[in-house]
């Protein structure tokens, strides 16, 4: 059994006791969410739109980070400008509890 569902405007494909990284989330560690489902499947007999909307996935909340470091880089050819920032994406780490159909 497999959900796909969305959270902070990507959608992912997940499985019970699957752990992934997702856009910041404001709940603290140690808590459980409940994600947006888009869809659900149970042995090939794929369910979406209308006939999930009492569906639920319920993640819990591993702990929260920052991604790797990049380099945003801009710059004149010819005319002395330069600017250098660097940036680090705040995430969450969520693990996926259970899938209710």
């Amino acid at each position: 059994m497999y959900a796909i569902i969305k959270t902070g405007g990507k959608q992912y494909m997940v499985n019970e006791g699957d752990v992934l990284e997702v856009e910041k989330l404001n709940a603290n560690e140690g808590d459980t969410v409940e994600v947006e489902v888009l869809a659900v499947s149970n042995d090939g007999d794929v369910k979406a739109g209308e006939d999930v909307k009492s569906a639920k996935v319920v993640a819990k909340v591993v702990e929260h980070g920052k991604g790797k470091k990049i380099i945003v880089f801009k710059y004149k050819a010819k005319k002395d400008y330069r600017r250098k920032k660097g940036h680090r994406q705040p995430f969450t780490k969520i693990q996926i509890e259970k899938i209710e159909a």
